[in-house]
């Protein structure tokens, strides 16, 4: 009898930083929309603001030094790479990638390009009322209205871009069978022998952390 197919590995895919900038950023998001939906809040979205743009540069940062998996010269592929994947989900295979797959990849390019626009132009934004951006007097009243509007018009990208990302994950939990949830809490995946292969490098916590740190400092340089 052949050995059950049981049988499978645990591979660490995704480290702690990544882990807890995924998940932190989830809440900021949701605290973002809430904020900018009511305008006795605005000063908590300032500050999420700030938070979010700290992650993003964090993510850069990381996306350089951190783990094999996060890396984007490990992760992201040619345009070219991402079509033939798609072609092969259309063809109902489903090619295996210990991160990122290469559509993934791209989609997460997508997300932090969008979020950054997001965090930049909210730095010089205002509200013709109460509240303006920390960068609000380096431009002009016009050029900031503009800043705004694109601020504007970015969020519903953003949010289409979201749930994009989310009817992906849901995608692959109910027609792949494929859980992507699980593994960004856990940091693992449970994979058979023939596909787990080499396990990742995974760069040190105390790297993300002072990772974290040159964001910080660098934000709070920007707008203090």
């Amino acid at each position: 009898m052949s050995e059950p197919s049981a049988i499978l590995r645990t591979v660490t895919v995704w480290d702690l930083p990544t882990r807890l900038f995924h998940w932190t950023l989830v809440i900021l998001m949701i605290v973002q929309w809430w904020t900018a939906e009511q305008s006795s809040t605005m000063d908590w979205h300032l500050w999420s603001g700030y938070a979010v743009l700290t992650l993003v540069l964090f993510r850069l940062i990381w996306g350089t030094v951190g783990s094999e998996t996060v890396r984007f010269s490990r992760f992201v592929r040619s345009p070219g790479a991402a079509l033939d994947y798609f072609k092969a989900l259309l063809r109902g295979e489903t090619p295996h990638y210990l991160g990122h797959n290469p559509m993934g990849a791209w989609s997460i390019v997508a997300l932090l390009t969008l979020l950054l626009i997001q965090a930049v132009t909210g730095l010089f934004a205002n509200d013709d009322i109460l509240i303006e951006g920390p960068l609000y007097s380096w431009v002009s009243k016009g050029t900031s209205d503009w800043l705004t509007t694109v601020h504007k018009l970015n969020f519903n990208l953003l949010l289409a871009m979201i749930a994009l990302h989310l009817a992906a994950v849901f995608f692959y939990l109910l027609v792949k069978w494929e859980n992507l949830i699980h593994p960004m809490l856990s940091g693992q995946k449970h994979l058979p022998p023939e596909q787990a292969g080499p396990a990742p490098h995974m760069a040190s916590p105390w790297l993300g952390l002072a990772a974290l740190a040159v964001a910080v400092i660098a934000v709070w340089l920007l707008v203090r």
